[in-house]
């Protein structure tokens, strides 16, 4: 598999959620090196807290595969997934989450937390971190910056 050019397809869908003023975080979802899905956040633009970037990513897959399982897929995402979203993964049997930047405040793929080896999980996934984390974290960064005006 090629991790940055899954990663820049991502990247594009975090761009496109930046545009929408919702934080820039792209996700897509990859199986027999295919694209099978891709999203970005809207939680703002839905009024919905779960509709972050890889959640919309595995609703869209389920419909587009007609299953809600997701086996020997990964999933390329911007940012370091939150303890939802992981758990959407496991409950999803994606078997890959490649993430871009680093999140210290609410990633749990090793930052703040590593629920990914816990053992009260019937699923397990292989997780990769900091596929062009740069860029990822630049996004997010100016994002921030734009927004609070500095």
């Amino acid at each position: 598999m090629d991790d940055n050019k899954w990663m820049a397809i991502a990247i594009e869908q975090a761009k496109k959620a930046s545009q929408l003023g919702e934080v820039p975080v792209g996700a897509v979802l990859i199986l027999n090196d295919k694209l099978v899905a891709q999203a970005h956040n809207q939680p703002i633009s839905t009024n919905d807290p779960t509709a972050h970037a890889e959640i919309q990513l595995l609703r869209i897959a389920g419909m587009e595969l007609k299953n809600y399982r997701l086996p020997n897929s990964t999933l390329y995402v911007t940012l370091e997934p939150c303890a939802m979203c992981l758990g959407a993964m496991i409950h999803a049997r994606v078997s890959r989450v490649v993430f871009g930047a680093y999140d210290e405040k609410t990633g749990v793929c090793g930052s703040c937390a590593d629920l990914s080896n816990s053992p009260y999980f019937n699923h397990s996934l292989d997780i990769t971190g900091g596929v062009l984390a740069e860029d990822c974290k630049n996004l997010l960064q100016d994002f921030f910056i734009q927004k609070r005006g500095n």
